[in-house]
């Protein structure tokens, strides 16, 4: 496994909701822009190491949604909210078109944000997301397997927060249920890069089907990864997002 260079980051609070709200952000690099955005919801920044895969070739833009980490605990928490916060971080960096990406909860919010700004989005990285779907079997599977082998968790600089993800859980499945998403998803045409970890303990067929639904996914599988694959196969994840980034 091979470690990344540590690339010096400018750390900056962004004010949104007319500056009642200041957002905890992280940049690093030169190129075209990204944003990714860590799971939970209500988890601190953990995603340093995927931006060092590739902020030689990226302008990465990392943040901690508010409630979290080193973010102003201002709600609302609603999952609507977090994806216009994200529109207001676009605008204030300046960026008219970026790509964006996320790691679990945060895939699903990225992809969510580029449903919402299609016109704002170049591409999507969604990395082991949870999928759009309320599911109690998948549930059922999650905690049966963490119970049976657990999890290898990144290191949380901060607590998570667990009023945020209690509103933004319950806010996701309103989200999700609205009547015209299964229509949304195949009009959806900015290229997309689904990676999937093979050991992940959350059931990957809702990420499968995203892949079938969306008319310019790409789906890799990282066959012995768990859930933060970073941590296992970093060689590979970097492979996988630097391979589809050139492509673009």
């Amino acid at each position: 496994m091979s470690a990344e260079p540590t690339r010096a980051q400018a750390e900056e609070f962004v004010p949104v909701a007319g500056g009642d709200v200041l957002l905890w952000t992280a940049r690093s690099g030169t190129g075209r822009p990204v944003l990714l955005a860590s799971g939970g919801p209500g988890c601190c920044d953990y995603l340093q190491p995927v931006a060092a895969m590739l902020d030689d070739v990226a302008d990465v833009i990392r943040f901690e949604p508010r409630g979290c980490g080193r973010s102003t605990a201002t709600g609302p928490y609603e999952f609507a909210t977090c994806i216009e916060d994200i529109e207001r971080l676009r605008e204030h960096f300046g960026t008219e078109r970026w790509i964006v990406g996320g790691h679990s909860w945060g895939a699903d919010l990225a992809l969510s944000y580029a449903l919402a700004h299609r016109d704002r989005v170049e591409a999507v990285l969604y990395i082991c997301g949870h999928g759009f779907h309320d599911d109690r079997g998948w549930s059922e599977v999650y905690h049966r397997e963490l119970d049976a082998r657990g999890e290898l968790q990144p290191e949380y600089a901060y607590p998570p927060n667990r009023e945020v993800n209690r509103v933004g859980n319950a806010s996701f499945r309103s989200t999700i249920q609205r009547p015209t998403l299964l229509r949304e998803l195949p009009a959806f045409d900015a290229p997309t890069l689904i990676v999937c970890a093979g050991r992940d303990i959350r059931p990957n067929w809702p990420a499968e089907q995203l892949a079938r639904l969306l008319p310019r996914a790409r789906s890799v599988q990282i066959d012995l990864a768990e859930h933060s694959l970073w941590m296992t196969h970093p060689d590979e994840l970097r492979s996988a997002l630097r391979d589809f980034m050139a492509e673009l």
